[in-house]
């Protein structure tokens, strides 16, 4: 990375970190862009709950709209919901990617590049161990697990594509999601 590359990272990281979000809209870091997005529907927040209430409390914190930290990362994202070991991590602060057992995002109307493509790619950099991907306009789930590579060649070596109404097993959480009451949304999201 050249001088004016460290430089420009600084300043966009410095920006976002005092940026003034107007309300109704969520904004978040990705390697080095930020981007702003209206806030979700209902049936978007209909799903993360669903998705939050199956998951233990006991044994998870379940927390949703966490900004988390990737190392080596230009990155702040916010996903729709982290799920952390309930004594691995208590704040303040951004939540590191090591102590994050698994991740959502729910594909929203313009959402849909950056949940499949760049954001897969980012939490493989974060070594995330389990990122859930619910297309309410496909009405699909897709969960990543085993991530590799480093940067922008960051994925994840395994890939498991259901639709609603299928369960889908999650290793990290020993969780057998029910994704039959999951609701979809008409027409495709901008890509």
């Amino acid at each position: 990375m050249t001088a004016v590359d460290d430089r420009l990272t600084s300043d966009v990281s410095e920006f976002f970190a005092n940026l003034e979000v107007p309300e109704g809209y969520r904004a978040e870091l990705l390697r080095g862009e930020i981007v702003m997005m209206a806030a979700p529907d209902w049936v978007h927040n209909d799903i993360v709950e669903r998705i939050a209430e199956q998951i233990p409390f006991s044994r998870w914190q379940r927390k949703q709209t966490q900004d988390i930290a990737i190392p080596g990362e230009a990155s702040e994202p916010v996903p729709d919901l982290v799920v952390v070991e309930r004594e691995a991590f208590d704040g303040p602060g951004l939540v590191p990617a090591e102590v994050i057992s698994f991740l959502l995002e729910v594909v929203s109307k313009t959402s849909a590049t950056r949940d499949y493509r760049v954001k897969r790619s980012v939490y493989a950099a974060g070594r995330v161990p389990a990122y859930l991907i619910v297309d309410p306009f496909a009405a699909t789930c897709m969960l990543l697990t085993e991530p590799v590579g480093a940067g922008e060649d960051a994925d994840y070596a395994n890939q498991h594509v259901s639709k609603f109404g299928d369960p889908v097993q999650i290793e990290a959480l020993e969780l057998a999601l029910d994704t039959s009451e999951f609701r979809t949304i008409p027409g495709k999201p901008l890509y």
